[in-house]
């Protein structure tokens, strides 16, 4: 039988942390989660996949229910192997974008500025590694977002483009996002770890 752990109504990033905790202290081979809200749904899908397991899941109102199963060791090593950040082809430039505005003085030119400086990023090249927008910064990443169609380009050129999800949550986004995947603030701290260099814009 399947462990099942319940982290609904815990805060990002309580769910991710108690299902990392669980798998790595019992090795499990198959498990269930249940989250009550999009962010952690998306949260710990994706550190799950990091971990080779498939998974899949199931809504009922506002409850989450993802079933995962470890995968057969080959498919296991390359799900672990694509999430290395060492197979960047660059030096890795982790961009931490934390307002929809550039300085503080005047918003209107803060927005412009912000929006200069991200159809600008494309200079750095193959060392543009991560872009990851908390706060406000969220914004950016929406429907409504004026860089919307540059920050996609990014992420098909191989950029990996996150969202804080409890951002997304508290100013009722979650979901307009347009561009980049859910995170939350075991990812930040990872990526922050493993980057070459952290420029953080607010």
């Amino acid at each position: 039988m399947a462990t099942t752990i319940d982290a609904c109504g815990l805060a990002c990033p309580a769910p991710v942390l108690l299902v990392k905790d669980a798998v790595e202290r019992q090795n499990l081979q198959a498990l269930t989660v249940l989250v009550d809200n999009e962010a952690s749904n998306e949260n710990v899908s994706r550190f799950l996949r990091s971990r080779g397991y498939s998974v899949t899941g199931e809504q009922e109102g506002g409850l989450f229910r993802l079933t995962a199963e470890q995968q057969a060791s080959s498919a296991r090593e390359d799900a672990v192997t694509e999430n290395r950040p060492e197979h960047h082809a660059g030096q890795k430039n982790l961009v931490l974008i934390t307002s929809d505005r550039f300085g503080s003085g005047d918003d209107e030119l803060g927005r412009k500025l912000m929006i200069n400086y991200l159809k600008t990023l494309k200079e750095m090249g193959d060392n543009l590694w991560q872009l990851i927008f908390v706060n406000s910064g969220v914004k950016l990443t929406t429907a409504s977002s004026p860089v919307l169609s540059e920050l996609q380009g990014y992420e098909q050129a191989g950029v990996i483009v996150l969202a804080c999800g409890t951002c997304l949550e508290h100013f009722g986004l979650t979901a307009e996002k347009k561009v980049g995947s859910t995170t939350n603030m075991l990812d930040i701290v990872m990526a922050t770890q493993f980057a070459d260099k952290v420029i953080a814009i607010s």
